[in-house]
């Protein structure tokens, strides 16, 4: 349904996540080179949610777009971290964008419109 907002804990979005992938937590486990206690206290939110970059590595495994996950955590990978640190250009993008309260859908079209001036100037 449009508009409404999923409440879904980390743990429970990545439980989802893999389920629909149809991999164990022993698979992502061993995949992701962590335990397997480690991904059960993940989903069942008994500790709290890895760093930026191991969510990345679960959305790979787990061939899911890492954006959700790290969105609802409130992360940024480092990579992109230290390119958005590295560019004053960027940062000034951003306060910029960040007083316009963007929607989702918002920041979905200002990506397009970015992807497409990036295919433009080539």
């Amino acid at each position: 349904m449009a508009g409404v907002v999923d409440r879904k804990s980390f743990g429970g979005l990545l439980r989802e996540r893999r389920r629909t992938a149809g991999i164990t937590q022993r698979e992502l486990a061993q995949r992701a080179g962590v335990d397997f206690s480690y991904i059960s206290k993940i989903e069942n939110d008994r500790i709290p949610p890895p760093a930026a970059d191991t969510v990345v590595k679960l959305c790979e495994i787990l061939k899911t777009p890492a954006e959700e996950l790290l969105a609802r955590i409130g992360k940024i990978p480092s990579d992109v971290q230290g390119q958005l640190g590295a560019s004053a250009a960027a940062q000034e993008f951003l306060r910029t964008v960040q007083g316009l309260a963007l929607s989702e859908e918002e920041w979905r079209q200002l990506a397009t419109t970015v992807r497409r001036f990036r295919e433009g100037s080539e």
